[in-house]
């Protein structure tokens, strides 16, 4: 009796565990973002009164957290999935989605080389409207005192910005302690200082705008981001072309394996 050995098409193990493994990182990465966000709304109370959501003026950044990581998460479960399962459907709609991203990055890069007066004055407004907001959120505020202490700056044009929140108005009638001041984020700190003092922003406004250099930063943020991106397009750019090069694989790994699959299918 004669055997006979037919060589048939297979799925390539190579590309379909190399496509697991890609995907099991962000898998993993987007569900830590969701567990993160959460938390920060529970440790806010968010999860108990779910109101607070719509009632927040400003940027609430656990948004962003979970944005991302839901998406990444859906993106990770469906590369995984679809590798293991050899699913053409969720192999297609990852490498679709990966591919909508990459192009909704070079859609909004390009736009803003192109409307950068019209970028300039949308981010204005929007720092703007988070200055009004600052109180109401403490990771808007511990946000905006990162952004103001890295890049020694105050408001978005000027300290005067910060006329805009409540608090620290210089205009009215209420006894609010910080009326006319700055938050401690925008203090030039004395490096002799060993505690940090959070009531050194404290009726700096209502001081000579000439004595202001000593004690606060005058610069505005966005006159500090203008100044930071020209010394930084190497880096800018790098950030990008690896996150670029990130998705292509992702969607070449995706694309090659759907091949696979059909070859395969096709050759039964």
């Amino acid at each position: 009796m004669y055997y006979y050995r037919y060589d048939n098409a297979e799925v390539s193990c190579c590309y379909k565990y190399l496509m697991f493994s890609y995907n099991i990182i962000f898998w993993l990465a987007g569900a830590a973002f969701i567990a993160i966000g959460f938390w920060a709304w529970s440790e806010k109370g968010v999860l108990l009164d779910l109101t607070q959501v719509t009632r927040l003026h400003g940027f609430d950044p656990v948004w962003l957290v979970l944005v991302v990581g839901g998406v990444t998460f859906i993106l990770g479960f469906a590369g995984c999935v679809g590798a293991l399962r050899e699913n053409i459907c969720l192999l297609k709609f990852f490498s679709g989605v990966i591919g909508f991203i990459f192009f909704l990055e070079l859609t909004v890069a390009v736009l803003a080389v192109v409307f950068q007066s019209q970028v300039r004055e949308w981010i204005n407004d929007f720092f703007l409207q988070n200055i009004k907001a600052y109180r109401d959120d403490i990771d808007l505020q511990n946000l905006i005192d990162s952004l103001q202490k890295m890049n020694h700056c105050c408001g978005a044009q000027e300290p005067n910005d910060w006329n805009l929140n409540v608090y620290f108005s210089c205009n009215g009638t209420h006894q609010s302690r910080e009326k006319c001041g700055v938050p401690f984020s925008c203090c030039v700190i004395d490096p002799a200082d060993t505690v940090l003092n959070t009531q050194c922003g404290y009726d700096v406004r209502n001081q000579p705008q000439k004595d202001w250099e000593n004690k606060i930063f005058v610069k505005g943020c966005i006159t500090a981001l203008e100044d930071w991106l020209p010394g930084n397009l190497y880096t800018v750019a790098i950030v990008f072309i690896v996150i670029s090069l990130l998705q292509m694989v992702g969607i070449y790994l995706a694309r090659t394996l759907i091949a696979d699959i059909e070859k395969v299918r096709f050759s039964y």
